[in-house]
């Protein structure tokens, strides 16, 4: 076990890298299972998640070779349909090798997906929609079961938006005969990017980005080269770790783009955003406003920059309120806020933060990824000594945060517990 160990008070200044996206890279690693022959990603980043999802890939009989931020997948020889619980557990993305496992070899043995937590994420609509495009599905031992002879083109509804679930039937349907049409479907930059992957293989997706979707089934698909997007989460991280420092930091790499929601509540708490000829200047300010959020599906305010957000608003002149719409239990980093002097009040689904007391350093824990780093960007800005344990949580979806972090000029190391 280690800990991060923060010493505030610091301006962040100068230039850091964004690393390609988490959340983009695991469903478009795991769509190499469509094809035979070799399939090359960039921009990997080098994450604990990552690392799990090519033990499953390999345990599935996939081959996979790493080079820096370069993974190549030959999943030719896919020899096994079922994803083991020792792996699913710890990650609910792995999830997403029900629908291509379906596909391509018409069986798939999934166990129940673990993952932070955050609150309930059920994968029933994962399942309908399957079931919808003929498999026919069954929980059995803690797995899910899935056979199909062939999948058949539908038009399928989700209830509630899900990005997962979205990623999962796509995959599935570019295999399936005849037509599939999603509605109400995730418009997240991820998704767009997975379409553009499975198009470059030889899918036929078209509507990527808005709520409807439209897959025309195809025989087979062919290897492709893939370069991963920019992680607009650790972009977001770094634009409010900028602000709760009043610092000054350029962000390399970046899509403005898939950051416009963020970008509108950063510059109306007075946080100075210019789009650059090569990334993002971000730059704090001495006054910060306080701001209402509320998290939406894209391209509303993310839910995954929420925590965060909190950090700034924890600092701002005046009364704030944050309302979690996406997950229940997306407030657990609260109680540890308050650890360091935060004034925040939890009232079901909205959290009310009277900001400009400050924060003063202190042991705290991490309870899920998006946690952890806002209790970094609080130890940033706090006075005092702050040490955050249980970072396991972080590598699972920031790359080397403490190190590009000090890279800017903040004083933060790693340590064993």
């Amino acid at each position: 076990m280690e800990k991060i160990v923060i010493e505030g008070g610091h301006r962040l200044e100068g230039t850091v890298a964004v690393s390609g996206a988490k959340n983009a890279a695991l469903p478009i690693l795991v769509s190499a299972l469509l094809t035979e022959g070799w399939n090359t990603f960039h921009n990997v980043p080098d994450l604990r998640d990552i690392r799990t999802i090519k033990r499953l890939l390999i345990d599935l009989g996939a081959k996979v070779q790493t080079s820096g931020s370069m993974v190549e997948i030959d999943a030719s020889g896919l020899n096994s349909y079922e994803a083991p619980y020792d792996l699913v557990r710890t990650m609910r993305a792995s999830v997403l090798v029900l629908g291509p496992l379906l596909a391509r070899l018409g069986r798939a043995r999934v166990s129940l997906p673990g993952g932070c937590a955050i609150g309930a994420r059920p994968i029933n609509l994962h399942l309908k929609g399957l079931e919808e495009l003929g498999a026919l599905i069954s929980l059995e031992h803690g797995y899910i079961e899935a056979q199909a002879r062939s999948l058949k083109g539908a038009e399928i509804y989700f209830d509630v938006v899900t990005v997962t679930g979205t990623e999962n039937l796509m995959m599935a349907a570019v295999l399936a005969k005849g037509v599939t049409t999603l509605r109400n479907a995730a418009r997240e930059p991820e998704v767009v990017a997975l379409a553009e992957a499975l198009n470059r293989m030889g899918a036929q997706i078209t509507g990527a980005g808005t709520p409807v979707i439209t897959i025309t089934g195809v025989e087979a698909l062919k290897p492709t080269s893939f370069t991963i997007i920019p992680d607009r989460i650790e972009t977001g991280t770094f634009m409010v770790a900028a602000g709760v420092t009043q610092g000054n930091i350029k962000i390399m790499g970046c899509e403005a783009n898939h950051l416009r929601a963020i970008i509108h509540k950063l510059q109306q708490a007075g946080i100075t955003v210019e789009q650059e000829e090569d990334g993002l200047r971000v730059v704090g300010t001495e006054t910060i406003s306080s701001v209402d959020v509320k998290t939406l599906p894209y391209p509303g305010f993310p839910t995954d920059m929420q925590a965060q957000f909190m950090v700034l608003m924890c600092l701002a002149n005046g009364l704030s309120v944050i309302s979690e719409t996406i997950f229940e239990n997306r407030f657990i980093h609260v109680s540890e806020l308050q650890r360091m002097g935060a004034d925040i009040t939890v009232s079901g689904t909205a959290a009310v933060v009277r900001g400009g007391t400050g924060l003063t350093g202190a042991r705290v824990m991490a309870t899920d990824l998006r946690a952890s780093a806002s209790l970094i960007i609080a130890g940033l800005a706090a006075e005092g000594t702050t040490e955050v344990s249980r970072v396991y949580h972080i590598d699972r979806g920031y790359e080397c945060i403490e190190k590009k972090l000090a890279q800017l000029g903040g004083h933060l190391r790693r340590v064993p517990e």
